[in-house]
């Protein structure tokens, strides 16, 4: 009798594909107990950055489109897959597989109006009888995917499974963080280099116990150690004198320990910020074809990096390597962690870092850690954090305002220029130079009359108006409520409201064309912030209709109606003591908007007023 036993494929096939041949007209199912998009921030910013870093090393503006051919290639890391019925599915690897796609989707809705658009969609989807069918095929995420491929604002994830609101959030992440300097003439070629020349494993087996196999094997954690813990043996085993060995290794568990509490790499990642921020000498220069140098090393192997930089770090004798542990890292990982905390939630005096990561602007810390000595007290050590949390955040919003970029991989060089100024400076030092690095800078709110929301700086404005609402109720005696104004998620959260509604037929006699209408409409002193509820109940409503609902919302739109300034005696005072120009507003034209827009400069100018970091 004939063996009727099914044949089993038991072949591996391993292939380095492109990111266009693995994701392009290539369906991939993910098992329903592999399905969560975990992937955070931290996560999307280093590809990002590793991602334009790469590229640039290549890239100049002078080079034809055929050019790229010859750039470099970048290698991404593998996936495995499972082949079985006909059908691809993602055994490990979804996480940067998930995150390519939302960075191919925020790349074709980037050229939007490009004339030399890249075709990408195919390496997103493919359609058939008029459906939309998503290369990554998740039943749950169709609709955010959809949403984010549409540009469809009013798509709404709360309420939605866990993964779908990370999703959601991530893509936000690479709208935030995506370089500036990528989305003009070079946006084209980086298309190409990433579809062409990032670079994959795929390794597919043809049974879900082969392919469970591999990935079991891949990831045998017993097989290598981390640069934290191979940092942490090197400085143990030069501690000759057993007793203090035992009593550093406690301290080291101790302290890293409770970093690795608030998240899986915070041990590593403190490494990093303070030998940065206090012992990286230089930092790779500007220009194709530049070295690392030590600021770069320390990102990508500080291990090595301080074995052979001991002599920087005065580690010379068994007494040097017990001090390092004992007395600088419990210093400076108490610091880290207590930065950690401020940058989690809004505490009293030191909002700045929470403003600060709001803007995800990760290289704060190491601007922070910078001045702060083990020897400084209590009250010295907060000052100094007061002072350079503020400098930052005066800086970010200056930038913002300026349409220029605050991304990692733009400020990266000038952040460290500034880190070097700063490194151990006493409180008045670092005042003083804080000050004049502050005086330095360009960038004012007087600048740009013409400051408006565009397609990706949403968010920033939403912060924006957000820290105005806050300091106007504030300072007239309202409790906070900033969180409320900024939270991301929930039918309550707040998003940027037009006072004009889009509908450029009533301004006819301001606006010959339409989109000149458009342009002027998106200008900063048009727009407020407003509950997503009011949005969907008035936003279409010509002015004077809007006008009573002002009254009920915050105060920087409640000021528009003159109402506000008989009812409220605070803010009667605050605006009187602080000369600002409110001023209500019946009807709302061009001219009404100018003068909205000069009150906005004035509140920048005293929110992020310079001299606050002396005032510490």
């Amino acid at each position: 009798m004939p063996d009727e036993t099914p044949h089993i494929n038991r072949e591996i096939d391993g292939k380095a594909r492109t990111v266009k041949e693995l994701l392009g007209k290539r369906k991939y199912a993910i098992d329903y107990y592999q399905r969560e998009y975990k992937w955070q921030e931290k996560q999307i910013k280093e590809l990002l950055d590793d991602l334009s870093g790469r590229f640039l090393d290549d890239y100049e503006e002078n080079h034809e489109r055929s050019a790229v051919e010859s750039y470099g290639h970048y290698f991404l890391g593998s996936v495995i897959v499972s082949h079985k019925n006909g059908q691809f599915f993602v055994i490990d690897g979804q996480q940067r597989m998930t995150s390519l796609t939302l960075l191919l989707i925020y790349l074709n809705n980037l050229q939007t109006n490009q004339a030399d658009k890249v075709d990408v969609t195919d390496l997103v989807f493919s359609t058939k009888f008029g459906r939309r069918s998503f290369n990554i095929d998740v039943e749950e995420r169709n609709a955010c995917m959809e949403a984010l491929f549409t540009g469809d604002a009013a798509f709404d994830p709360a309420g939605a499974p866990e993964s779908v609101r990370t999703l959601h959030a991530r893509y936000a992440t690479i709208e935030e963080n995506f370089p500036d300097h990528l989305k003009g003439t070079a946006l084209p070629y980086f298309i190409d280099w990433l579809t062409e020349n990032v670079h994959l494993v795929e390794i597919t087996a043809y049974s879900d116990s082969d392919a469970y196999t591999i990935f079991e094997t891949m990831n045998d954690r017993g097989l290598s150690l981390t640069p934290t813990e191979m940092l942490k043996g090197y400085l143990l085993a030069n501690i000759t004198d057993e007793t203090k060995r035992v009593d550093a290794n406690a301290r080291w568990k101790e302290r890293m320990g409770a970093l690795i509490e608030i998240y899986k790499e915070a041990d590593a990642d403190l490494l990093k910020t303070w030998l940065r921020a206090h012992k990286a000498a230089d930092i790779r220069d500007r220009k194709k074809g530049a070295r690392p140098k030590d600021w770069d090393r320390i990102g990508t192997e500080f291990h090595r990096w301080v074995r052979e930089r001991k002599d920087r770090l005065e580690l010379k004798h068994s007494t040097d390597f017990h001090r390092l542990i004992t007395r600088d890292l419990e210093f400076y990982s108490r610091q880290y962690h207590r930065l950690l905390t401020y940058s989690a939630t809004l505490v009293p005096g030191y909002e700045p870092v929470y403003y600060n990561a709001q803007n995800q602007f990760t290289l704060q810390f190491q601007l922070l850690l910078a001045p702060l000595l083990p020897d400084d007290g209590d009250e010295t050590i907060s000052r100094k954090v007061r002072a350079v949390s503020r400098f930052i955040d005066i800086l970010l919003f200056r930038r913002i305002w300026n349409f220029r970029a605050i991304d990692y991989s733009t400020l990266q060089y000038r952040i460290f220029l500034i880190t070097k100024a700063i490194r151990s400076k006493s409180l008045p030092q670092l005042v003083d130079v804080l000050m004049r690095e502050s005086d330095a800078e360009s960038e004012r709110f007087d600048n740009h009359d013409d400051f408006s929301l565009n397609q990706g700086n949403r968010r920033q404005i939403v912060r924006l108006l957000a820290r105005l609402t806050d300091y106007i109720e504030t300072q007239s005696g309202k409790a906070s409520s900033y969180i409320a104004y900024t939270t991301t998620e929930g039918s309550n959260r707040f998003e940027v409201e037009h006072i004009w509604a889009d509908k450029p037929e009533r301004h006819k006699s301001e606006f010959e064309h339409p989109v000149d209408f458009k342009a002027y409409r998106n200008r900063i002193g048009g727009l407020l912030l407003l509950p997503k509820s009011f949005n969907a109940s008035y936003n279409d409503l010509p002015y004077d209709q809007k006008l009573p609902h002002y009254l009920r919302e915050n105060w920087l739109a409640a000021s528009l109606n003159p109402a506000h300034y008989e009812r409220n005696s605070g803010f009667k005072r605050f605006n009187e003591q602080a000369e600002l120009d409110f001023r209500p507003h019946t009807t709302f034209q061009k001219e009404h908007q100018i003068q909205r827009l000069k009150l906005y400069q004035q509140l920048c100018n005293r929110v992020w007023d310079p001299t606050l970091i002396s005032k510490v």
